[in-house]
């Protein structure tokens, strides 16, 4: 089977029925997409695919072979994108653990409303958890990666 995955095609050898996650983890060591709670409740795993935001533990992989993933090493192919600067700028990491999730749940809120309120973001981001509360610090650094 063959998954494209930050824009590359990967020959896949685990079973159909693997969750992605552990396919992106393991056999091909793109350890940036977290393990949390392993039941797609707490959003840590989450990755673009087809441009939306997805639970990894939860996908196997079988019916991904026309999708187009993103890890979290995959939104830039240059460095860090207006996201991943807007979090560094702002410093919202405190234990990081979380954070992989949270920016590609960002980038799909970003992909889908580039001006969002902080409605928006706080119901985008509703679903993602952070141990460290830095919710206030989440929502700047996405209004400050929506101004630019």
């Amino acid at each position: 089977m063959k998954l494209n995955i930050k824009s590359k095609d990967f020959n896949i050898k685990s079973s159909s029925e693997t969750p992605l996650l552990w396919v992106l983890r393991d056999e091909l060591g793109l350890t940036g997409t977290k393990y949390g709670c392993g039941i797609g409740v707490c959003g840590t795993c989450a990755v673009l695919i087809d441009g939306r935001a997805e639970r990894s533990c939860l996908i196997p992989i079988m019916g991904l072979e026309k999708s187009k993933i993103i890890t979290i090493e995959g939104l830039s192919a240059d460095g860090l994108n207006k996201l991943q600067k807007a979090w560094v700028d702002i410093g919202v990491s405190q234990c990081g653990y979380c954070q992989p999730g949270q920016i590609i749940t960002a980038q799909d809120l970003l992909n889908s409303n580039p001006k969002p309120t902080d409605d928006d973001i706080n119901s985008a981001m509703s679903n993602n958890i952070c141990r460290c509360g830095t919710y206030n610090k989440i929502r700047q650094a996405i209004h400050l990666a929506a101004k630019e």
